[in-house]
Order: C-alpha cells, then sequence, then structure tokens
C-alpha cells in the first residue's frame, strides 16, 4: 500500500524566503478587486448596492417607491404566500400536472420577501451597533460608578487608620 506525504508548497513560497531577516522582501499584496467577479460559477460584486428586483429579472409584487411601509409590504406578501402555498396544494391534488405554474408563483413571492427584508439589512445594522453603544457607555459607567465606590472605601479606610494611630 503507498501513502503520500504532503504535497509540496506552492512554487511562489520562494518569494518569501528571506522574510525573517528583511520584511521588505516580500512582494506586496494584490490590489483589492472592483467591479464584478465570478466565484464559484456566480457573478459577484464589490459594491454593496442591492440590486433592485428588475436588475434580477423578477416582477416586483410590493409598490415601488422610497416610502415603502415594510411591515404592511411583509404582511401583504405573507398573506399572499399563505394562498398561493394552499392553491398549490389544491392543484396537487386535482391536476398534478399543472403544479409549476403555482410554483413559480410562489418563488416570486419568496424572492420579494427575501428582498424586501435584505434592504432592511442597513437599518437592522445601525440598530444593533446603536445598541451595542449603549451596552459599551453603560458598562463604563457602572466601572466609573465602581471606582468611585471603591476610592471613598479606601478613603473611608484610611481616615479610619490615621484614626487609630493618631489615638495611640
Amino acid at each position: 500500500m503507498a501513502t503520500a506525504t504532503y504535497p509540496p508548497p506552492p512554487p511562489y513560497y520562494r518569494l518569501y524566503k528571506n522574510y525573517a531577516q528583511d520584511p521588505q522582501s516580500a512582494p506586496e499584496p494584490p490590489p483589492p478587486i472592483e467591479g464584478t467577479y465570478i466565484c464559484f460559477g456566480g457573478t459577484y460584486t464589490t459594491s454593496d448596492v442591492l440590486p433592485s428586483l428588475e436588475e434580477q429579472g423578477v416582477r416586483q409584487l410590493y409598490s415601488k417607491g422610497p416610502n415603502i411601509d415594510f411591515k404592511k409590504e411583509l404582511r401583504s406578501l405573507n398573506g399572499e404566500l399563505q394562498l398561493h402555498v394552499l392553491e398549490l396544494a389544491d392543484i396537487l391534488i386535482e391536476r398534478p400536472s399543472q403544479y409549476a405554474r403555482r410554483v413559480e408563483e410562489i418563488s416570486t413571492v419568496f424572492k420579494n420577501l427575501h428582498h424586501l427584508l435584505n434592504s432592511l439589512r442597513p437599518h437592522q445594522a445601525r440598530a444593533t451597533l446603536i445598541h451595542i453603544l449603549e451596552l459599551q457607555i453603560e458598562r463604563r459607567k457602572q466601572a466609573v460608578e465602581d471606582i468611585k465606590r471603591r476610592r471613598e472605601e479606601a478613603r473611608r479606610l484610611l481616615n479610619e487608620s490615621l484614626a487609630t494611630l493618631d489615638g495611640h
């Protein structure tokens, strides 16, 4: 039975052979990727902009515009999703060969729900950051109060010790 050792290091390890003695000898890192790139067969972009549903080739089921009532739209899409699932169940019982259109409608509703939820991510991130900062402020205030309390306790003990020394 033949066994293999670990494979040899990639050839570019030679670029770093003098790094311990001279850190400047290593090559500069590659520049950051900008624009679009392909990873595992999918095309991705480096911008953090959420593409619209139209750009993704999906029909938008909720109202357009900057002032979207997310709560109302999410409830509406949830109700629509429930209706489509019930219709799918009926079709699977009565006409199983016609299920594909209902599945596509359910997929469209899910994509709209997903897009609405993703558009709330910046708000969620902001709220999370605010919460973390408030917790940090509260912890620091508690630490300051603890230091003040310990300082007063140390002063009291020091005054008691001085009074005891003066008394003898």
